[in-house]
């Protein structure tokens, strides 16, 4: 099921399981996964694209193995805010990806967020061959932080109007 309501998606979730944080490239599928109480993002693997069959089952795989309960995929919007081929395309994937899984679905605006993995990865003072390596699952790892942030700020304020 495809949510584009963050709100939405949280209410889904079942309790102590880890969501998936996923950025996807032309050529590579970040993958970042949360802990158990969703607050920390940790970028885990890259996936290198074949076709979607092949990528969906090692991406599937893996969320069983880990025991994750929704995916966010990081949604590539211009830095207008508008929508482009990128976009479609992500949005294509989610929907390929629903028709084999259970999992809730959304997305989360991505902008800037291999930028930013860019920065993290030469502040820690990565060679290009390592940058090169990781930068998609680091990026993965801002897009689920991001939306981790997002659900925790939602559920702190739930917290407060609830007393």
């Amino acid at each position: 099921m495809i949510l584009q309501d963050i709100l939405d998606f949280a209410a889904l979730l079942p309790p102590n399981k880890a969501i998936c944080g996923l950025d996807l490239g032309d050529k590579t599928i970040g993958v970042a996964i949360s802990d158990l109480r969703r607050l920390v993002a940790t970028p885990i693997t890259v996936i290198r694209r074949e076709k979607f069959t092949v990528d969906a089952a090692a991406l599937l795989t893996l969320l069983t193995e880990r025991g994750v309960a929704g995916i966010i995929l990081g949604l590539p919007l211009n830095m207008d805010g508008s929508s482009g081929p990128r976009v479609q395309a992500t949005q294509a994937f989610a929907r390929n990806l629903m028709k084999l899984t259970e999992l809730p679905i959304t997305f989360w605006d991505e902008r800037l967020s291999t930028v930013a993995a860019e920065r993290a990865l030469l502040e820690a003072d990565a060679s290009r061959k390592r940058r090169a390596a990781v930068i998609d699952q680091v990026a993965a790892g801002y897009i689920l932080q991001g939306a981790l942030d997002r659900l925790d700020t939602l559920r702190r304020h739930m917290a407060e109007d609830a007393t």
